[in-house]
């Protein structure tokens, strides 16, 4: 009876943990504190640069264009995106591979007044050329150079090094860290490759950076495989070249422990150092929000922040005991906001999309025009499902697990077959649509439907008696993604609800989240658009149960 008195007041203890972390994840810090993530949504392989007091980010975005969002921070902990290194289709060649391929981890760092971001399109591996590119730039928020590409590092997440007027990259090989020199000029390879560390002996040494630090080469790097196993381990040498010794300790920071296992915040890993003007250091890393009640997360990975205690000739500590979560009760760099876009997009004047918008591989730029206060998209016949084609679809990543959105549209020049609407997109094998969809008889219906896997099915259709705008919105919560409509801007009716689980990164793999996209498709040949007036998107409150218990 004594144990299971006890073990019913941690779960209540752990519980109620979980629902304080939770009250407060969404209030603005102040002064000293903050709330992990400190990016939310699809933003994961954090990589940050100081220069002065102002901090710089950069992301993965895979199969997404523009690549690799620039983010900009006085405090690391208020972030504004100020550009996209990749916004050229010249700079990146995404017809290749599919969901979840293109553009891997990037690092950015700045040397002698230039900025440079070194990072793998892995589609081009897939053809057999080199993958690993450099872009730099004078000014963070760009222009980005074109990519000069690095002929004999094979692998992924490569880093840049300097020191002496010497140029090094680093790279994960897949199952060892490789070291090579570069011309600090032409970017070509000097001498051969070298192993410098297998890792800790886990699966996946990857992400690696190199810090040096009283006379030692620290060299960062995750293991485990970007889940719920994800950890960072550190080693170090004299030389840079090694032999690199494993920290006694690691790893420095990973979920996969007891006394963390209640966190919403898990898989931990794929880290970057940075140290502040004031001599402290930080982490930030990817992570991921899981649901209530269920092990897994639709968001996808997310960039987050830990405080680094690194003493004289001693190894980094993260945040006190290698443990991190959602509220992070430590003094801070003096906190300083940073302007976010607007919860609604029109396009009122040709106003067009910010940076945080993305198309799912390179855009076909004419499928999209402003006239009239609207954005239009030209319908096209490469639907959704397809993984290797480029469809009229541009989206906004889901930053919060709850939030609405809403946008307003109409269907023009359609025939039969033809839709347009609002997309829960995780992948092509895995999304849920709410749409206009025209029949060859001119009537219009408004239609909910899915696509799981090898499934494709229609969960409701409603006729139409207008043909003007239509209010399509979606409301997600930690266990729904629920879809209504309304004819007059007042009143939604129900079209039902699908679960998040389909959706989950835990049941259709790959690294990215989900995206709110507008999208618009038809037979070969259409004539049709989706004529958009707005988009909105407002967080909600978070949900306030545990992941576990």
């Amino acid at each position: 009876m004594y144990k299971i008195t006890s073990i019913l007041l941690m779960t209540i203890s752990l519980f109620a943990n979980s629902v304080q972390a939770q009250n407060v994840l969404n209030e603005s810090a102040t002064g000293s504190g903050f709330h992990n993530p400190v990016i939310p949504g699809y933003y994961p392989d954090p990589s940050v640069c100081a220069v002065g007091d102002d901090f710089y980010l950069v992301n993965s975005t895979f199969q997404y264009f523009p690549g690799v969002p620039v983010w900009h921070s006085k405090d690391l902990i208020h972030w504004e995106q100020i550009g996209n290194v990749l916004d050229r289709a010249s700079q990146v060649d995404l017809s290749v591979g599919g969901a979840s391929s293109g553009i891997f981890a990037p690092t950015i760092r700045h040397h002698n007044g230039k900025f440079y971001m070194i990072t793998t399109n892995i589609n081009m591996l897939f053809t057999g050329k080199p993958g690993n590119f450099i872009v730099t730039a004078d000014k963070p928020e760009g222009p980005w150079s074109e990519p000069t590409f690095i002929e004999g590092v094979n692998g992924i997440d490569p880093s840049l090094y300097w020191e002496d007027g010497r140029m090094y990259v680093c790279w994960s090989a897949m199952n060892n860290i490789s070291l090579a020199e570069l011309d600090p000029v032409s970017f070509k390879m000097i001498g051969q490759p070298r192993n410098i560390w297998d890792g800790d002996g886990d699966s996946s040494p990857e992400g690696p950076h190199i810090y040096k630090k009283d006379g030692y080469y620290y060299l960062l790097i995750a293991e485990g495989g970007t889940e719920m196993g994800h950890k960072v381990n550190i080693a170090r040498s004299r030389n840079i070249d090694g032999p690199y010794t494993s920290n006694p300790s690691n790893p420095i920071l990973t979920q996969k422990r007891r006394e963390s296992a209640s966190s919403l915040l898990q898989g931990a890993g794929h880290p970057d150092l940075v140290q502040a003007s004031d001599g402290s250091w930080w982490m930030v890393y990817l992570a991921f929000r899981t649901s209530a009640g269920k092990q897994l997360h639709t968001l996808g990975r997310e960039t987050c922040l830990a405080p680094v205690r690194w003493d004289t000739n001693a190894w980094p500590v993260v945040n006190g005991n290698g443990m991190v979560d959602v509220t992070m009760n430590v003094p801070t760099l003096p906190q300083v906001t940073m302007s976010q876009p607007a919860s609604r997009t029109t396009f009122k004047n040709g106003q067009k999309l910010g940076f945080e918008w993305i198309y799912i591989n390179n855009p076909i730029e004419s499928n999209y025009s402003y006239s009239k206060n609207q954005l239009q998209l030209k319908a096209s016949s490469t639907p959704l499902d397809d993984p290797n084609k480029t469809p009229t679809f541009v989206a906004k990543r889901q930053t919060d697990i709850n939030c609405v959105v809403t946008t307003k549209l109409a269907l023009a020049d359609a025939k039969g077959g033809d839709r347009a609407g609002l997309s829960v997109y995780m992948d092509p094998k895995g999304h849920y649509d709410v749409a206009l969809v025209s029949e060859a008889d001119g009537s219009c219906y408004v239609e909910l439907s899915y696509r799981l896997g090898a499934m494709k099915h229609v969960e409701k259709r409603v006729k139409l008696n207008t043909k003007k705008a239509v209010q399509l919105r979606v409301e997600a919560t930690n266990a729904l993604y629920s879809f209504s409509y309304s004819t007059d801007g007042k009143t939604f009716e129900k079209l039902g609800s699908m679960d998040t689980y389909f959706l989950a990164t835990e049941t259709l793999g790959g690294f990215t989240g989900v995206v709110f996209g507008l999208f618009a498709e038809g037979w070969e040949g259409t004539k049709a658009s989706c004529n958009v007036d707005w988009f909105d998107y407002q967080p909600g409150e978070e949900y306030k149960v545990s992941s576990r218990f």
